[in-house]
């Protein structure tokens, strides 16, 4: 009777809105992101104590969720495992795609392996395209920073071949550009200057369709020349990492982020006292990482929002190299860590 009693309690529990959305259990386990679970869900990859799961329903603490090879013991709020942040320099001539029939150069070959886990692009790059690439284990603060509702900036350095007229640039940002897909419009658009043929502008946007900036310029007759994103969200791309390489964002930053994006964070209290203790150090490594919507770097100040200040570089932590991912696959051993906690953060690898 006991069994049973726990058995109806469950399923009263799914019944009243109790226990989390199966979709968002699995992106915050890392299966995958939020929008492609809704897809496996609905193409019948996806179980739940055994029975095919549907889109909406509800998990508990207990309940086992099976997506294709993967297994999901559901469990408790406080239970769950803390979500890891990579930054990648992504180069040109690379792709951000884990199927690719042309068998081109894959971004996902390059990152450390992960065990019950996988890495999570939180936006795309386009082939030609340079910059940061932010990677995450959880599915969840994807879809927080990707999903269109939630208007997260995309910041690019872009160069043309040739300048664009005032007109043009009012129309960028004011009446917007007819796509074929949409009108586009920049929410930020300046003029950095340039030598000869080539012209630098920088540009914001809140959208991440595909190959939007470019299609925008040659909509205008304005051919790109070189494209870089160079910020998302409140996260800048670092000095310090140079194409081709990566680094991993420490527990203060990363909580820095589920913070900015509604997510629960770790307080100052579950944070160990030697990493607090490292607060100078840290001020010194995180600024230029981790910035306010605005291009201004900040300095991460214990217990407070983070402030604004004049940016120094962001330095690898001591005693490890920056590695290059031309070498192939790396191992944790090979990532640089920077911010307040330079290790794996307590997260299973």
């Amino acid at each position: 009777m006991t069994g049973q009693g726990n058995i109806m309690n469950e399923q009263n529990e799914k019944m009243n809105g109790q226990g989390e959305r199966i979709q968002k259990v699995l992106a915050q386990a890392g299966v995958g992101s939020r929008r492609e679970m809704e897809e496996w869900i609905a193409a019948g990859r996806v179980t739940v104590n055994g029975e095919p799961a549907t889109l909406g329903m509800r998990v508990v603490e207990g309940d086992i969720l099976r997506a294709d090879k993967r297994t999901v013991h559901v469990k408790a709020q406080e239970d769950q495992e803390f979500p890891r942040v990579l930054l990648y320099h992504k180069q040109e001539g690379e792709i951000v795609s884990r199927d690719d029939p042309e068998k081109r150069s894959n971004v996902f070959e390059k990152l450390p392996k992960l065990r019950g886990m996988k890495w999570i692009a939180i936006g795309r790059l386009d082939f030609n395209t340079s910059g940061l690439l932010i990677f995450t284990t959880s599915g969840e603060l994807a879809n927080r920073l990707m999903h269109p509702r939630f208007e997260v900036e995309r910041e690019y350095a872009v160069r043309t071949q040739g300048v664009m007229t005032p007109e043009q640039m009012r129309q960028m940002t004011r009446e917007g550009i007819a796509l074929e897909d949409g009108l586009v419009k920049f929410d930020k658009l300046t003029d950095e200057g340039g030598e000869g043929f080539n012209h630098w502008y920088r540009l914001v946007l809140k959208e991440g369709r595909n190959r939007e900036v470019r299609r925008t310029f040659e909509a205008l007759g304005l051919t790109i020349s070189r494209l870089i994103r160079v910020r998302f969200g409140i996260v800048n791309l670092p000095p310090s990492i140079k194409r081709g390489r990566m680094a991993e964002l420490g527990e203060g930053e990363v909580n820095m982020i589920l913070d900015w994006v509604g997510l629960v964070a770790k307080t100052d209290e579950e944070i160990e006292p030697d990493q607090l203790s490292r607060s100078a150090e840290t001020k010194h490594r995180v600024k230029n990482l981790v910035s306010p919507r605005t291009t201004k770097p900040v300095e991460v100040a214990k217990g407070k929002p983070a402030e604004r200040v004049k940016g120094k570089k962001t330095e690898p932590a001591k005693g490890r190299r920056v590695q290059s991912a031309q070498g192939g696959r790396q191992t944790d051993s090979d990532v640089p860590r920077v911010g307040r906690n330079k290790t794996k953060a307590g997260v299973k690898a």
